[in-house]
């Protein structure tokens, strides 16, 4: 069974319908561990009562981003993950990291990518007056949130939103793409070439997988 490796910051939301997708079976794969930069994260809880490996790095101990993320590596590496998933991880990776993981590092981020990279993009998005919103799944390259888009998913911004309804209906639809995303490379549908992503031999457009 194909191993994955989790990283997260925060809650662990989208560690959460992760880790129900394998137990259902739509992820034919395991969470071999997960891994925080945070020591208070919620999503370690969610590890450990799911009994999976749960540690917790604290980059106040490395002297530098390269440092911290080659003993991240280390650690990594002893749980041969086939895919390194970042589920609301908040620290920008060094190019050291994800050269080490090229093709096989996946994020997800709050936006309808190239659309707002970065951080705060549901208060840009309402900011901004726009009618949609979303989530992108894509492969991580050296360029923040800048990737190939692998699959997106829109939803609508109302007049009367608040930033935390915005919050919700996003999440939402990050708990459905994730893991389909997921099971698409675990199954050896999704592979990253050319700086592109292609689903069953076919290179996806730029804004990744459009299905009816």
């Amino acid at each position: 069974m194909k191993r994955l490796v989790v990283l997260i910051s925060g809650s662990g939301s989208n560690l959460q319908a992760i880790l129900d997708a394998c137990r259902q079976g739509r992820i034919d794969a395991c969470v071999a561990a997960v891994f925080s930069n945070r020591a208070g994260a919620y999503g370690l809880e969610r590890a450990r009562q799911a009994d999976i490996p749960a540690h917790a790095l604290a980059a106040s101990d490395y002297a530098s981003r390269e440092d911290f993320d080659r003993q991240l590596i280390a650690d990594i590496d002893a749980y041969a993950p086939d895919l390194v998933v970042l589920a609301g991880y908040m620290r920008i990776l060094s190019p050291v990291f994800v050269a080490h993981y090229q093709h096989r590092l996946l994020n997800i981020h709050p936006s309808l990518l190239p659309k707002y990279p970065g951080l705060h993009t549901h208060r840009q998005a309402i900011e901004n007056g726009d009618g949609e919103h979303g989530t992108s799944v894509h492969f991580v390259t050296d360029e923040l949130d800048g990737g190939p888009v692998i699959l997106q998913a829109k939803v609508p911004i109302f007049a009367d939103d608040s930033e935390a309804e915005v919050i919700a209906r996003v999440q939402h639809q990050e708990h459905a793409i994730y893991p389909l995303a997921i099971s698409w490379f675990v199954d050896g549908r999704l592979a990253m070439r050319d700086n592109a992503a292609w689903l069953d031999g076919e290179k996806l457009p730029p804004q990744g997988y459009a299905g009816d």
